[in-house]
């Protein structure tokens, strides 16, 4: 339902740009924890037919034009299959090409959008091996990216935990938006 309900969003975003008065190649997704996992899923599986097509709706394209992930959970193999994410997509009947093909980083392409990456390296829900084996997964694919480890934060944190630096993705996020063409202060 997730992946369904992200490429229905995508599709009515994008029809509906003008209408707000964005542009339709400048629409992204932002997950965190595990709806980094669906973010990061869903730029490189978006022309999966994740459900049967309703309308004209489903004939625009669901491929983000950028990605960012915020503490992500993303691999499902081992020694990262141990969150909550992981039981709820593989539950108890799984095998090692469902562990495969649900891991993230094995589904990176060519055709995966840019991707923003930010993470506490002392997260105790989603290693931080998460967002490392997503970086070298894009890297090997040459998609550019972009990687932030803050040194302490845990998970959870949101637009930013007190006491740690993490609330500064924020500006890091915009500031990459602006180097790739994403976003102008003038718009």
């Amino acid at each position: 339902m997730p992946f369904q309900d992200a490429q229905r969003a995508l599709r009515i975003i994008r029809k509906d740009a003008g209408k707000y008065k964005i542009d339709p190649n400048k629409i992204g997704v932002l997950g965190f924890s595990a709806g980094g996992h669906l973010a990061g899923y869903i730029s490189s599986t978006f022309n999966t037919a994740y459900y049967k097509p309703q309308d004209d709706i489903d004939l625009i394209s669901a491929q983000p034009n950028f990605t960012a992930m915020i503490y992500p959970v993303v691999s499902m193999l081992p020694p990262n299959n141990t969150t909550h994410s992981f039981k709820s997509l593989l539950g108890k009947d799984f095998d090692s090409n469902d562990q495969m093909n649900m891991s993230v980083e094995k589904r990176v392409n060519a055709q995966t959008p840019i991707t923003f990456l930010a993470q506490s390296e002392d997260d105790p829900i989603s290693s931080v091996n998460n967002s490392i084996l997503m970086y070298q997964a894009l890297k090997d694919h040459k998609i550019p990216a972009e990687m932030h480890l803050f040194q302490s934060g845990g998970h959870g944190w949101g637009m930013g935990k007190k006491g740690t630096n993490t609330g500064e993705w924020k500006e890091l996020f915009l500031k990459w938006l602006k180097v790739n063409g994403v976003y102008n202060s003038d718009q």
